[in-house]
């Protein structure tokens, strides 16, 4: 396009050095030909739609610019004169478009100097994701969104959200499933107003259920026995059973945790108030009460044992 435009100059350029030695006769002559041409091939044509190429444009827009939009109109022009001035506006723009400096779309790229420091941070400490980045920017007096972050690092071909090395609780739960023992104490009252507390151990993987026993005042000692005999029935079952998982709750003695630490099992306490990291056995309390307690009319320990044995039996199979 610049190269046809230059040409095309050149060559009016030469064409405006052959009518210096004309005289004014004959230019009047040969003006008064060309409108007389003009004329007739606007005859022949009609409303015909005459296309103009931008070069064309140009040139006739720079040639007729010194003119007022009068003396536009009064020449026998195929376009009309607003369409000659809107061709000036185009060339004008262009050109001013050309020399002044595009402005760059979008928000400004983040200093480099915080961009440096992003990646800095992020190879010394991989495990660390870009919301951990933003938190650190953020206690350095750093103000950078953590979508900013974010952009930096996927830029760069970073995982802006990596694996922690820590393991989750599903990923615990997961792996861990053949050796996870639970345990918890269900409350029931009997027909006498007696409250029972029934302790019952479930296995992760199979959902076998255990009844240890029933107890009006959960004591040192019956917790103590209690986790002995769950030792001694997993040891003639065969089972490998690592770790246990418990409640905080204030009934379970030390000694209880000594004792199945004796026998290789790990006790993992769940959170507090968080009764979804103990689903399995929490799930278990609600249809043992749903099916058997809350139907049943328990009259003593000797029935609510008997009642629970059946159950257990039941619920196995």
């Amino acid at each position: 396009m610049l190269l046809r435009l230059t040409y095309l100059a050149v060559t009016n350029a030469f064409a405006a050095l052959r009518l210096l030695p004309m005289s004014d006769r004959d230019k009047d002559v040969e003006i008064l030909a060309l409108r007389h041409q003009l004329a007739v091939l606007q005859r022949q044509l009609g409303p015909a739609r005459v296309t103009f190429t931008p070069a064309d444009r140009a040139f006739l827009a720079a040639l007729l610019q010194p003119l007022s939009r009068a003396s536009l109109r009064r020449l026998q022009l195929i376009v009309s004169p607003d369409t000659v001035l809107r061709w000036h506006r185009d060339l004008m723009r262009r050109r001013h478009a050309k020399t002044c400096r595009p402005r760059r779309a979008g928000r400004p790229r983040t200093v480099a100097s915080i961009r440096r420091l992003v990646l800095r941070l992020v190879r010394e400490n991989p495990s660390w994701g870009y919301r951990r980045v933003h938190g650190e920017l953020a206690t350095l007096g750093i103000k950078v969104e953590a979508s900013t972050v974010w952009e930096i690092l996927k830029e760069e071909g970073i995982n802006p959200a990596p694996e922690r090395t820590a393991t989750t609780w599903a990923a615990f739960l997961r792996s861990q499933a053949d050796a996870l023992l639970v345990c918890d104490f269900i409350e029931t009252v009997t027909l006498t107003g007696q409250r029972q507390y029934i302790l019952a151990v479930i296995e992760h993987v199979t959902r076998r259920v255990r009844v240890l026993g029933t107890t009006v005042h959960p004591t040192a000692a019956w917790l103590t026995q209690a986790a002995r005999n769950l030792v001694m029935d997993l040891e003639d079952a065969g089972a490998t059973v690592k770790y246990l998982i418990r409640d905080r709750d204030a009934k379970f003695p030390p000694l209880f945790d000594e004792v199945l630490a004796q026998a290789g099992i790990q006790v993992v306490f769940s959170g507090i108030r968080m009764p979804r990291m103990n689903s399995v056995m929490e799930r278990w309390v609600q249809t043992c009460r749903h099916e058997l307690l809350d139907r049943t009319l328990i009259w003593s320990q000797r029935h609510l044992l008997h009642a629970l044995h059946e159950y257990e039996t039941h619920y196995n199979r």
